[in-house]
């Protein structure tokens, strides 16, 4: 996905006539990096552009703008494919900061119970850790604006913590009933894509991507070191519930994965030559058993990792079908500061099957996964409709089909049990984590006799006493049914009480490696892992 500045100006609609025609240029392949070079030829002012003229100046009532050129963008984007989105002014910059793995502020993570800002967690080597601030302290001013029993937001507090590096914030924190004043200059603080790498049985790495960003492959790569030197001689890769993010990472990672000069995804659309991408040197881990753990939330650039290891029969594809997104955007910047994330292409994996699921023509593209669940197909592998009926090949010859998402070599059903009226009432209000941060900061010298996420794993349990007490909080959120909790329920809450301590503790890497010891997919990779030399 590349960014490019139009530099042309058009009034109020230019994003809606780009996007109408493309008559402003002609798009041209570029490098093998995804570029491309824009040529323009001089507009001609259409009907829409009259029409909006002919309103601003004419109209017998002042005219919103803003409003009526966001709904005319979002109107016509609705007629074309479910990726071609407007960004608005407004959004932009949270947007891009994903992507580019960083942002501008304090290094603090936070959540708001009872019109209170609580800090869960502050980043090691952050400014926030500098200042001297700590988990449990509660914000009750930033600047001159109080935050604390005000109607507070997320937004608004993100928005009032963030700023230039190097700037100056100054926040008032309640500390063990004191207040106290701390000054806390921004920093640079890194979105990490990847969640926990660490080795989860003896020989096994686990390595866990949330996205695919700028920094993902540096991130990928450094995790790799670290469980090579551990003893690392198999592989699984987890990209569930990941909605991709930019190529260029995925390809990047699959090429420490493949040999040498294997196709790993190719690009092609209308006015979009076919682009090649393909292993370019010796990987870091082109030999050794490897498994992908794939859900239907798993993406774009996850699906190109998937298809590319599954096509080339380099490891086991575990898990669901993916969710189906097999089509390739290019971001353009717009004059009044929003950008046009627009399609261009339609990317294949090696096999040459395109994995985007249908759309347009009355199907329900937005109500897909809904209707997985209601015919049974995240249950039962036979269940999985096939939307592209054409057989391909991997390397070794098995078939494969497209139009639809990866479907897992060997798949593992979504328990369904865990959506129990008790247990989605503590999921949707949040009650697992705001008891864990209330339980840990009342017992944070309990919890130093764990030197990492692995001791705390082996030899932390859920003991009565501690379940009886989350009830009891849980009971006070109004949560129905915690008096006749099944055995299933029982053993779902403390497992994932536990892990909420365990993110307390060791953030997402604590989590993932306490919660993965029960995961019934990380399970099954192990298990099949085991059969490989």
């Amino acid at each position: 996905m590349s960014n490019k500045k139009l530099n042309v100006f058009l009034p109020l609609l230019f994003a809606v006539v780009l996007a109408i025609g493309m008559f402003l240029g002609h798009k041209m392949p570029g490098s093998n990096t995804g570029g491309t070079t824009v040529f323009f030829t001089k507009p001609t002012k259409g009907p829409l552009q009259e029409v909006m003229d002919l309103i601003r100046t004419k109209y017998v009532d002042t005219l919103d703008a803003d409003k009526v050129q966001q709904e005319a963008i979002d109107g016509l984007l609705s007629h074309l494919d479910p990726h071609s989105i407007y960004i608005p002014p407004s959004q932009l910059q949270a947007v891009n900061e994903d992507l580019e793995g960083n942002f501008q502020g304090i290094g603090v993570e936070f959540n708001i119970t009872a019109d209170t800002v609580n800090v869960i967690s502050v980043l090691s080597g952050g400014p926030s850790e500098a200042a001297g601030v700590q988990t449990g302290d509660k914000i009750l001013k930033v600047n001159d604006s109080l935050v604390a029993g005000n109607g507070i937001t997320p937004d608004k507090i993100r928005k009032l913590l963030r700023g230039p590096a190097g700037s100056l914030v100054n926040t008032t924190l309640l500390r063990q009933q004191k207040q106290i004043q701390v000054p806390i200059k921004r920093g640079v603080i890194p979105i990490y894509s990847l969640d926990a790498s660490y080795m989860a049985a003896p020989g096994v790495g686990y390595i866990k991507i949330n996205k695919f960003s700028a920094t993902t492959f540096d991130e990928f790569m450094q995790a790799m070191r670290k469980l090579e030197k551990q003893g690392m001689t198999k592989l699984i890769i987890d990209v569930r519930q990941n909605p991709g993010g930019f190529m260029d990472a995925a390809v990047r990672i699959a090429d420490e994965l493949l040999g040498d000069n294997k196709l790993i995804v190719y690009t092609k659309g209308k006015d979009y030559p076919r682009t090649d991408y393909k292993t370019k040197r010796p990987g870091m881990f082109e030999r050794g058993a490897l498994a992908i753990l794939t859900d239907e939330g798993s993406a774009s650039a996850s699906e190109i990792l998937a298809g590319a290891i599954q096509d080339w029969d380099r490891g086991a594809v575990i898990g669901r079908r993916t969710f189906g997104k097999g089509l390739v955007q290019e971001q353009y910047d717009l004059d009044n500061g929003g950008a046009l994330r627009l399609t261009v292409a339609r990317y294949y994996i090696p096999s040459g099957r395109s994995i985007q699921k249908p759309y347009g023509d009355g199907t329900s593209y937005d109500e897909d996964i809904l209707e997985r669940f209601h015919h049974g197909e995240l249950v039962n592998k036979d269940s999985i409709k096939i939307t592209d009926t054409v057989p391909y090949k991997t390397a070794s010859g098995r078939r494969v089909y497209g139009g639809g998402g990866i479907t897992p070599d060997i798949f593992v059903p979504f328990d369904t049990s865990r959506f129990s009226p008790s247990l989605t009432a503590i999921y949707t209000r949040n009650t697992l984590s705001n008891f864990a941060y209330q339980y840990y900061t009342s017992n944070k010298e309990a919890f130093k006799r764990y030197k990492d996420a692995e001791d705390f794993t082996k030899n932390f349990q859920t003991s009565p006493a501690l379940f009886d007490e989350f009830k009891a909080y849980a009971q006070k959120d109004s949560i129905p049914g915690l008096q006749h909790l099944n055995g299933h329920d029982d053993a779902e809450i403390k497992t994932r009480l536990k892990a909420m301590l365990a993110r307390q503790l060791y953030r997402t890497e604590g989590f993932y490696e306490t919660i993965n010891a029960t995961d019934p997919v990380v399970k099954k990779a192990l298990e099949e892992l085991s059969k490989q030399k």
